[in-house]
């Protein structure tokens, strides 16, 4: 048996998240576009007849972080490099950054051995430019391996997860066998929530923007089988002119994310869902230390 932790690190927005996913087989983090989608360290379970893997998918490492939301993030992301068995950098096909040279400084000195990962090969038209460019970051450092693929695709996902367990000690697992994800529902409920706001509202978003359940109960339904569960939701911004972007002409944007986020939970919990949402403003909190304690965003 082997079984071990594994880190998920980079700048944002090169795929993380899309890659916990893939690799696990199930929606674990939530997914967009917009960079720093990520907040929370995020564990995933990746279960093997032989083995077991724990993969932790980490908010965007980024050089600005003016705000403590942005300070707490980076610590997010330094703090889960701390007693693991492998580091996995991730990194997006022909598009090498200032943020992604400081992640990888930021590796240096690590004891876990170091892997780099190449995601969104399938972006690149032109297949021909991808062995020189892999040649040309494998210089960067002496990493365990080097692997292209397309997380979305599924382009040597698989691949990639059997490299990692081969690397894996041995050892007996560090979770049940029926255990995917470390959160709970209400983790999950808010995430989804936050994730149909960024694809719902795209460039208008304010970055200071949480979710916060409120209530969370589960009952059995009067008729016939199943569950029903009823979520209570805080949406929280910083501003008035924030709060009318998320409610909408007469809510019709927080309807549209409400009905959004209410079938993707029912999808993923398998049961009826009761989902009502507010928006509420809490003036800079994204900078304050006690509000982000409360939201459970200090990165401790």
């Amino acid at each position: 048996m082997r079984s071990g932790i594994v880190t998920l690190i980079g700048r944002p927005n090169v795929g993380k998240s899309s890659l916990l996913n893939a690799l696990v087989g199930r929606k674990l983090s939530i997914v967009s576009h917009k960079p720093q989608t990520t907040r929370h360290a995020i564990q995933g379970v990746l279960h093997a007849g032989d083995g077991q893997v724990v993969f932790v998918d980490t908010p965007g490492l980024h050089l600005q972080a003016r705000k403590a939301l942005n300070r707490a993030m980076n610590d997010a992301a330094a703090g889960s490099l701390h007693d693991v068995d492998l580091v996995v950098l991730v990194v997006e096909a022909l598009r090498w950054t200032e943020e992604d040279q400081a992640v990888l400084e930021r590796l240096q000195g690590m004891p876990a051995p170091v892997a780099l990962v190449v995601n969104k090969v399938d972006r690149v038209s032109d297949k021909t430019r991808l062995l020189p460019e892999l040649e040309q970051l494998s210089q960067r450092r002496d990493f365990a391996f080097v692997m292209p693929l397309s997380a979305t695709q599924g382009h040597n996902v698989a691949t990639l997860g059997a490299e990692i367990l081969a690397r894996m000690p041995e050892g007996p697992p560090l979770y049940p066998p029926d255990m995917i994800v470390s959160y709970d529902n209400a983790f999950l409920a808010a995430e989804i929530v936050r994730e149909k706001l960024t694809r719902s509202l795209h460039q208008e978003l304010p970055y200071a923007l949480t979710v916060a359940i409120e209530r969370y109960t589960v009952e059995d339904l009067q008729r016939g089988p199943g569950q029903m569960h009823r979520i209570g939701a805080v949406i929280w911004v910083e501003r008035d002119g924030q709060k009318m972007i998320v409610i909408g002409e007469n809510g019709s944007t927080l309807k549209r994310v409400g009905s959004a986020a209410r079938r993707e939970l029912e999808r993923l919990l398998g049961a009826r869902v009761f989902l009502q949402l507010w928006c509420r403003v809490r003036e800079n909190w994204s900078d304050d230390p006690k509000a982000l304690r409360q939201f459970g965003l200090s990165g401790e």
